[in-house]
């Protein structure tokens, strides 16, 4: 099942997306106003019994796709998470013993097929393509042979980056990673059930169809069951927070010249099992 977050004729709706079209569940669900709600619910598989059966309500090209948990919980970003990306700082050391993480707000992403906004203080929008995992099951220092149960849904993520603005400051990257509108999520949520789905899946971006990023999350420096129990050592993991777990080498800002995002460009993160979230760029307003 893909479970997304549409916009309509009617409003925003939440059910599932088919190869024709889009099934509008969340009238029948009046209880959870978001895919949130139903995460924070557990009920990803109410959902799933409900469309059993029924035909599309809304066909292709009369929708729009919002990010796939309008009103998410924490959004907590790792950073340098793949060995050559670790690299690309040419400052000789070796993997750091703990992972780097960031936060981000919900307001920063845009739908699939959406375009990414270009802010007019900086030409230096970046690409990132990324997997996100939802959280379905809170929990506390949480240990990693426990990581996956705690795991509702997996999702795509390009993590767009204001590359000048993550060194306005000395010690954080907030300022660079927060510009409304400045990534993407989706399309959809693919409900997490196995440990295949994550533990060596192909991840890549392409840039109006060439290929920029390509690895596989077998070769994270810290993979996702670390993640967990990192992240979850200091904080509280709660139903519908969302972890965006490292992108691989080739974002624009390391080529020579750098290879920044302009307007009318089209980028595709794509990843084994989940799908492909597609987005272009344009000039904020």
């Amino acid at each position: 099942m893909r479970y997304a977050t549409v916009t309509t004729a009617e409003g925003p709706l939440y059910g599932i997306v088919t190869d024709d079209g889009f099934i509008a569940l969340s009238p029948d669900f009046p209880q959870w106003q978001t895919l949130t709600d139903v995460i924070r619910a557990g009920a990803l598989h109410d959902l799933a019994r409900a469309a059993t059966g029924r035909t599309v309500t809304h066909e292709n090209g009369t929708f729009t796709h919002d990010i796939p948990l309008p009103d998410p919980g924490k959004i907590l970003c790792v950073g340098v998470n793949f060995p050559d990306r670790n690299a690309e700082y040419k400052d000789g050391q070796d993997a750091p013993p703990n992972m780097s993480l960031f936060i981000r707000f919900a307001q920063s992403f845009t739908g699939h097929g959406q375009n990414l906004v270009r802010p007019p203080e900086t030409p230096q929008l970046d690409y990132e393509g990324e997997i996100a995992v939802v959280i379905g099951k809170p929990g506390r220092r949480i240990p990693q042979s426990d990581a996956y149960d705690h795991i509702a849904a997996i999702t795509l993520c390009n993590e767009g980056t204001l590359r000048d603005w993550v060194r306005h400051a000395k010690f954080n990257v907030t300022q660079g990673k927060n510009w409304d509108r400045s990534g993407a999520m989706g399309p959809w949520l693919i409900p997490f059930t196995h440990a295949a789905q994550l533990d060596d899946i192909r991840l890549t971006t392409h840039v109006n169809g060439e290929l920029r990023q390509d690895d596989r999350t077998s070769r994270m420096l810290f993979p996702i069951r670390r993640q967990i129990e990192y992240i979850s050592t200091f904080t509280t993991l709660h139903p519908g927070d969302i972890i965006v777990t490292g992108t691989p080498t080739g974002a624009g800002a390391r080529f020579d010249p750098p290879r920044f995002l302009e307007p009318g460009d089209e980028i595709q993160v794509s990843a084994e099992g989940i799908g492909t979230l597609i987005n272009g760029v344009e000039d904020e307003a």
